[in-house]
């Protein structure tokens, strides 16, 4: 049965440091009969990721921050339960980005139909694995650091939804040494145990760059997927061999920082080691990579090489529990709100 009432979650006030509920509000929403053209689409799960506390501030950044009183976007999936557009009929799966709401409703353009990897593939995975996390970490490694057979790969964040993908798909990809770090002893274990990682660094048990220069040490890196920056990146940059690459995809570490942060005591590296460093946004390669990828990733999905975690957190109304518990590390592999 569909809805005409939509429950929101809108950004209320822009945070200072580590945010907290009074800078949301729930909101209900009547919505317009549809127009010719337009789907109404109730979500069934809804991503809570790290970028988007970026967004949440107003400085300059790659995407235009969040509005002061309108719903906090992101990646969605869910059913068309009434349309008006041919393209999408009722019953159709889709992906959209219309974010933190139990309904959705707009052009049929703003929607991708979702063509699931088989009948049993868990429509959430297509906010995490199967969708921007994974493509995420497929350019990182593809087009970024372009990961060679027989390289080896350190990835922070590994635990995380991006870095429990990039682990997988290094080694599927021919790394012969997969590295992470990750916070706490359940999730090196998890790492290690679950998703095939040769070693994972306990980041909350002693300095970062004092375990991967024992763990790694003389041996060298060839590739470092960034997801946390500062300490991690200057742990990296220490280790990383002759012509090593930098794939930097996030700074998680940093975003709720309200003071200058320091920068690596090591950036000399980069030169006596010509090192190329080079950030990344999915969206600038999706276009291109998007086809490759669903290909190459929903084969392995589908032939059992891939495994995956997820956080999920039951209620529309919990979005911001969900989004605060990801920015504190409470997360194994990709936290998503179910609906």
């Amino acid at each position: 049965m569909s809805t005409s009432l939509s429950t929101q979650i809108h950004l209320s006030s822009r945070p200072v440091g580590f945010p907290t509920h009074d800078n949301f509000d729930t909101v209900q929403v009547e919505l317009p009969a549809l127009a010719e053209g337009e789907v109404r689409v109730r979500n069934e799960f809804v991503s809570v990721d790290p970028y988007m506390r970026g967004r949440m501030s107003s400085a300059k950044s790659y995407a235009a921050p969040y509005a002061v009183g309108e719903v906090m976007n992101g990646a969605a999936v869910g059913c068309v339960v009434e349309s008006r557009s041919s393209e999408l009929p009722e019953g159709t799966l889709v992906l959209h980005s219309m974010g933190w709401r139990d309904v959705a409703q707009g052009p049929a353009t703003a929607f991708q139909r979702i063509e699931r990897a088989s009948e049993d593939t868990p429509l959430s995975l297509y906010l995490g694995l199967l969708g921007m996390p994974g493509i995420t970490a497929y350019i990182g490694l593809t087009r970024i650091a372009e990961l060679s057979e027989g390289e080896s790969v350190f990835v922070s964040g590994a635990a995380g939804a991006v870095g429990t993908a990039v682990g997988q798909f290094a080694r599927l990809l021919g790394a012969s040494k997969v590295y992470g770090s990750a916070g706490g002893p359940e999730k090196c274990e998890l790492v290690t145990e679950k998703y095939g990682f040769d070693a994972a660094m306990d980041y909350k048990a002693e300095p970062i760059r004092e375990q991967a220069n024992r763990v790694i040490g003389d041996d060298g890196l060839d590739v470092y997927f960034d997801n946390v920056g500062g300490d991690h990146l200057e742990a990296a940059l220490d280790v990383l061999a002759p012509f090593g690459r930098v794939a930097v995809c996030g700074a998680i570490g940093q975003y709720n920082a309200t003071e200058r942060q320091p920068g690596p005591d090591n950036m000399t590296n980069i030169l006596r080691q010509k090192l190329k460093v080079q950030g990344f946004i999915q969206s600038d390669y999706a276009a291109e990579v998007g086809d490759e990828f669903r290909r190459v990733a929903g084969q392995w999905f589908a032939d059992g090489k891939l495994v995956y975690d997820e956080t999920v957190v039951e209620g529309i109304d919990n979005s911001v529990e969900a989004f605060m518990g990801l920015l504190r590390g409470e997360n194994s592999g990709k936290m998503v709100v179910k609906i």
